[in-house]
């Protein structure tokens, strides 16, 4: 594809992101599976929009090659659409079939990714675009977002184009999909939330589009936040998904159109070695490693704007919470503030913090695991960013 497929005035920015993991992750992870002829519709949130659309798709943990029989794309009909329960329907007439190199079907390699044919279907900031794959023959476990806080309709058969999926099996998570582009006016700005579950939503209403991102893209007037953002992602380890600075490349720089990168990371460093028995990670290797990311991201010619790390000091998960990772976070969280490393920072950890309990959630903001932000805490963390460091 080249700039010109969008169209005169136009180019191919990132409209919608989807960061995906592997299936064979040490760790378990529930929604991890297959396919054998069945149709997977998924609903993906739009960040911004555009006159056109292209499709990504990924098979980039498969062991195999995967075959996608047909790919459909459509918008969203309010409340679910004809027999497809809650967010499974499309509005009648705004189907298209998407295509690769002209083709229905595609087969893409072990380890691979495919960009479709441009779509003549033009999407509006904050609608719902409804993805329908059809996986014709049996598939190895799939490449996958597992908590994107959406439903997956799985049924049987090819029902790509079908306007709703009664007795769908409904999955929360994400499978295959990476992206969507769209073709949006020359300069738009595009930030990327590049960070673990406080960006992917964890803690907040399924299906209700009230992650911290999502009230973000409210606010702004220009431009707009694609969610990169992986539940239990680490700045320096993998454990799940690809630790930050081994997927920055591929997932906030490397963008279409990406201008600025928003950065949480931090609490899955300082939390998740102690369910092992382990200890968290030091202050001075986080310094060390956002110190490389932000110097990377600027390198690439996009402003890196940081969050402080939230606090977990109420977190119910054995081990998670000790007094090591909790001195740990207020020396780092004093260096992001003060240090001069970003371009900009977002105090996250002022904005959901208890005055009263240090290091604990405000009650009105806590998910009821003492981890992760309810809605109102997702907003107050998307208030917590000054919209004009998101500016050109």
């Amino acid at each position: 594809m080249t700039v010109s497929d969008a169209g005169e005035g136009r180019e191919w920015v990132a409209g919608f992101r989807s960061a995906v993991i592997s299936p064979y992750e040490e760790i378990r992870l529930a929604d991890s599976r297959g396919f054998r002829d069945e149709t997977v519709r998924q609903v993906l949130l739009m960040a911004g929009g555009g006159d056109r659309v292209r499709v990504r798709l990924t098979n980039r943990y498969g062991r195999a090659p995967l075959t996608i029989g047909a790919a459909h794309v459509a918008l969203r009909a309010p409340g679910g659409g004809p027999g497809g329960g809650p967010g499974g329907g499309i509005v009648p007439g705004t189907g298209h079939a998407v295509r690769f190199g002209g083709d229905g079907a595609v087969t893409i390699p072990a380890g691979g990714e495919v960009v479709g044919d441009p779509v003549e279907l033009a999407v509006q900031a904050g609608a719902h675009l409804v993805l329908s794959l059809y996986l014709p023959g049996e598939t190895e476990p799939a490449t996958f977002s597992h908590q994107p806080m959406e439903t997956a309709y799985v049924a049987r058969g090819d029902q790509v184009s079908a306007p709703g999926l009664p007795g769908a099996e409904q999955v929360a998570a994400r499978f295959y999909v990476s992206g969507v582009d769209v073709a949006a006016p020359r300069g738009t700005a595009v930030a990327v939330a590049f960070g673990d579950s406080w960006f992917e939503g964890v803690g907040t209403t399924m299906g209700a589009d009230r992650r911290s991102v999502d009230v973000l893209n409210t606010r702004l007037e220009r431009g707009w936040v694609v969610n990169q953002g992986i539940a239990g992602n680490r700045l320096l380890v993998d454990e799940v998904g690809e630790h930050a600075l081994a997927r920055l490349e591929r997932d906030a720089l490397s963008a279409p159109g990406a201008t600025h990168v928003l950065v949480h990371f931090g609490i899955n460093d300082l939390g998740l070695p102690g369910m092992a028995g382990l200890p968290p990670a030091t202050a001075g290797d986080l310094i060390a490693g956002f110190t490389e990311l932000a110097g990377r991201g600027r390198e690439a010619g996009l402003r890196v704007v940081a969050a402080t790390i939230g606090p977990f000091a109420g977190a119910i998960y054995p081990g998670v919470s000790t007094p090591e990772g909790l001195a740990t976070r207020r020396r780092v969280n004093e260096w992001i503030r003060t240090g001069g490393a970003f371009d900009a920072v977002f105090d996250v950890a002022e904005a959901v913090e208890d005055p009263e309990r240090p290091g604990f959630i405000r009650a009105a903001f806590d998910s009821g695991d003492g981890m992760h932000l309810n809605d109102a805490g997702a907003r107050a963390m998307a208030e917590a960013v000054n919209l004009a460091d998101l500016a050109l």
